[in-house]
């Protein structure tokens, strides 16, 4: 959606309100982008140095299973031009799951769910050789450490009058590695498809683009 975005000279928030009808997810991405204070601007954004720390936004909706359950997430993310490494910097998450009992519980839910989907997105990948998957342990299988510095997650509940109770278990996992791509490609110019991000595919993909 993005890479359309940049082809069409398109803001992405833009472009999505533009091309949507679905309400409900219309209504979380204009919750998500109000919270964050999202603003115009050209994209991706243009980055003329070529070593350094670079910043870039992205944004991922999602109408999960059909219908059981929108989100909408905005990552913010620094990425190291001669390293490779990402950091995200910030999260700004909206859900609606329709009429909330446990706002503590889903707030939650939602967090735990971006902090999966950023191990999925950053470190963790199955690995195999030409016999058995070798990804068979803790050791072996890497995931993010318990000791890793979380950014700063903010989440807004988006509650529309007369609709039932949806889901929110997952929904905030499926946007994490999408975001956390899109802000990529707009710090970098660089698109990656392939999780996780590690730094030598971030590499890869900025070298590509500059060849």
């Amino acid at each position: 959606m993005d890479e359309l975005c940049a082809r069409a000279n398109a803001d992405p928030v833009a472009f999505r309100l533009k091309h949507l009808e679905n309400p409900r997810v219309i209504g979380v991405i204009r919750a998500a982008a109000k919270a964050a204070k999202w603003q115009t601007r050209q994209f991706p954004t243009p980055h003329p140095q070529t070593t350094g720390v670079v910043t870039g936004r992205g944004i991922a909706c999602v109408d999960y299973e059909g219908g059981n359950g929108y989100a909408a997430l905005i990552a913010e993310v620094s990425a190291n031009l001669e390293t490779g490494e990402i950091h995200p910097t910030r999260f700004v998450v909206a859900v609606d799951c329709g009429p909330i009992s446990n706002p503590d519980g889903l707030r939650n839910q939602t967090e735990g769910g971006i902090l999966q989907g950023l191990s999925r997105a950053l470190v963790e990948e199955v690995t195999w050789d030409n016999q058995r998957i070798t990804s068979v342990d803790w050791e072996t299988y890497r995931s993010l450490h318990l000791d890793y510095e979380m950014p700063p997650i903010e989440t807004v509940f988006v509650e529309p009058d007369g609709v039932p109770a949806l889901g929110a278990g997952e929904t905030s996992i499926t946007v994490t590695p999408a975001a956390i791509g899109n802000a990529i490609f707009d710090a970098t110019g660089a698109r990656l498809r392939r999780v996780p991000f590690t730094p030598e595919r971030v590499l890869a993909a900025i070298h590509e683009g500059r060849a």
